[in-house]
């Protein structure tokens, strides 16, 4: 089965969170039998920041982020028989959403895959005449990396005919313990890119407590924090390559996660941050989200909190034994039940499924 896919970039992690996701979701698919192109513009610089060549499992097309670009792509999606476009491609989005799906073939599965779900929904019950909102009653499927019943129930009652979430998840061969680095050793760490929305969430739960402990080490990682004011103890590291967070992962005593304002309040929706620092048998620290439970258990595998507070008290009492052993048992968590080959054979069932459906209905 052929896939088309649009996304924003599989090479490059450079302002784009979901390379991880794309990489091990479509790369767990393409065991499967699947024969996948990845389609992702020039744009934002990521290709002079490539974390990986082109992989074997996956034939990329990288496009000028141009009129004439889009269009050329655009007309391949008539070779596959599953077309994808992702949200947040970040050029030209409701044009790609619009040139791909009417370049399907009828018999095609046409998808809209959201990594964004929270957000995405708040734009469209915001805009009435969104070309999204428009278009999914077209659609055959909306998939989600997040979002649990609210994103699905929100989905169907915008038009969509289903909405099934695609959980993020862990590849063991690229995410996993790694000997300590002297450079990212530090009290907690925090990786993340700077974005409006988690802006406010960053000075709670990581600078907050970094104030909280000043004799403490932190480190930030990610892009576009350099002109922030942070407290002293606070180290400023810039963009961490994706070859790079195993070792970020392993050497602080505990790692953050700190959701982003729309994924917190609508909860089931677990980064990929979650997944890569548990693989790598990390303390995992994160602020709380409903549907935790669902991915790692409170208190035994993950550390939860409330506030910036919380973080600074738990870190006053862990120590490296208590650290191992959250570290360990999410690590086991994880590859007994999270990995992405897992996503990967319940994705297989959707498809073949709504594409036998499609061809049914097509032939009746």
């Amino acid at each position: 089965m052929k896939i088309a896919f649009y996304g924003s970039s599989i090479l490059s992690s450079y302002w784009n969170g979901a390379a991880t996701y794309y990489r091990g979701i479509l790369k767990a698919l393409a065991e499967h039998g699947y024969d996948i192109t990845f389609f992702e513009p020039d744009a934002y610089d990521r290709q002079s920041h490539r974390d990986i060549e082109p992989p074997s499992w996956c034939r990329v097309v990288v496009y000028p982020a141009t009129a004439e670009g889009l269009h050329g792509v655009v007309r391949q999606a008539s070779a596959a028989d599953v077309v994808v476009k992702a949200s947040g491609v970040g050029f030209a989005d409701d044009e790609l959403l619009a040139g791909t799906m009417a370049a399907a073939r009828d018999d095609a599965v046409r998808i809209w895959w959201d990594v964004d779900a929270p957000a995405t929904l708040a734009e469209l019950h915001a805009g009435p005449a969104h070309p999204l909102r428009r278009a999914l009653p077209e659609l055959d499927l909306v998939l989600t990396y997040g979002g649990g019943e609210p994103v699905i129930q929100a989905y169907r009652q915008l038009g969509a005919s289903d909405c099934i979430p695609i959980y993020n998840a862990l590849d063991p061969s690229t995410h996993h313990p790694v000997p300590h680095d002297p450079r990212f050793d530090a009290e907690l760490g925090f990786l993340g890119n700077r974005l409006p929305d988690r802006e406010a969430r960053v000075e709670e739960f990581f600078l907050r407590p970094a104030s909280l402990l000043p004799d403490r080490r932190f480190i930030l990682g990610g892009s576009g924090w350099a002109d922030k004011a942070c407290p002293a103890n606070v180290a400023r590291i810039g963009h961490v390559s994706t070859e790079a967070h195993n070792a970020f992962n392993c050497s602080p005593r505990a790692v953050l996660n700190i959701n982003r304002d729309s994924m917190a309040s609508t909860g089931f929706s677990p980064p990929t941050r979650v997944f890569e620092a548990a693989g790598a048998g990390a303390c995992l620290i994160t602020d709380f989200w409903a549907g935790i439970e669902m991915f790692l258990q409170p208190g035994t595998e993950v550390l939860v909190v409330r506030d910036g507070a919380d973080v600074a008290e738990l870190l006053r009492s862990l120590d490296a034994d208590q650290a191992a052993r959250i570290g360990q048992a999410a690590l086991r968590r994880v590859l007994a039940e999270h990995t992405y080959d897992r996503r990967a054979v319940q994705l297989d069932r959707v498809l073949k499924a709504t594409l036998d459906a499609k061809r049914k209905e097509l032939a009746a």
